[in-house]
């Protein structure tokens, strides 16, 4: 891959400064303080969210406290989801800190998938992983590494270690010299205006006639609504790790620089605001 470190360092240190209230029909011994907390754009919601948990459950009974879930608006917040990607999702035009409520009860069945322990957000990781390089070179990087590899990708994102898990996920992003970029891109597309959960689909990085595909070229093929047309008004804003990339971006080095550690691209499609 193409080394520019900064992006990396700049993608991976990415945080978004937020306040998270209690819900106030939960049941307290005493005024539950807000807790304000910087969240790393690329890591999981239940991954970062111990020091809030024990912040409001010090003012709870002990038999009010189930399943800690949290809500945006009336939205529950998709834990399996990276934070980056939900607040470019949900939030990335109002202003910060990104207000996030808890809740101890009353879990979202419908919305929201159970997360009981770390095990389960460790296991959700490495199946997109996998599914990544599955799509990048049919599984053959993934499959050669060892445990303590796979181990080492997942410990450098829960402990915030750029160096440690980059050593490991360089060998993800590598491809043979004698192509021009990976096999597919690994990528989801999602709308704020849809309940669908996200588009994906096979696209490959490099045109039948060798000219590299665009960010441009992904979106017209995928979900040509996201365009504007040449005369029309921008109506919708296209934004990765909180950042609007230009649609001339070849969609390999996004793939490359911008992928969120799972190894996908994650693209939000949100309506641009109107003020």
């Amino acid at each position: 891959m193409t080394d520019d470190k900064d992006v990396l360092r700049d993608v991976w240190f990415g945080r978004i400064p937020t306040c998270f209230t209690l819900y106030q029909d939960e049941i307290t011994e005493r005024e539950a303080e807000p807790y304000y907390l910087l969240l790393p754009r690329i890591s999981y919601l239940t991954l970062v969210t111990d020091k809030v948990k024990k912040h409001f459950q010090k003012v709870m009974r002990q038999e009010e406290i189930n399943e800690i879930w949290f809500e945006y608006e009336g939205t529950p917040l998709k834990w399996h989801y990276p934070i980056g990607l939900l607040f470019d999702l949900h939030a990335s035009n109002t202003a910060l800190p990104w207000s996030i409520t808890v809740h101890f009860k009353n879990f979202p069945e419908k919305d929201l998938l159970h997360c009981h322990s770390k095990d389960v957000i460790e296991a959700h990781f490495m199946a997109c992983i996998k599914e990544a390089d599955a799509l990048k070179h049919k599984s053959q990087v993934i499959n050669e590494m060892q445990k303590k590899d796979h181990k080492q990708l997942w410990m450098g994102l829960q402990n915030d270690k750029f160096e440690q898990f980059w050593a490991i996920n360089r060998k993800l992003m590598e491809y043979p010299p004698e192509d021009s970029g990976f096999r597919y891109i690994p990528f989801r597309i999602y709308q704020a205006t849809t309940e669908r959960p996200f588009i994906q689909k096979l696209f490959r990085p490099i045109a039948s006639g060798g000219q590299l595909h665009t960010l441009g070229d992904l979106l017209k093929d995928v979900c040509p609504s996201a365009i504007t047309p040449e005369d029309g008004e921008k109506k919708t804003q296209v934004m990765i790790h909180g950042i609007e990339p230009m649609l001339e971006t070849p969609i390999q080095w996004l793939s490359e620089h911008m992928s969120y550690p799972d190894n996908f691209l994650h693209i939000s499609i949100i309506p641009r605001p109107t003020d």
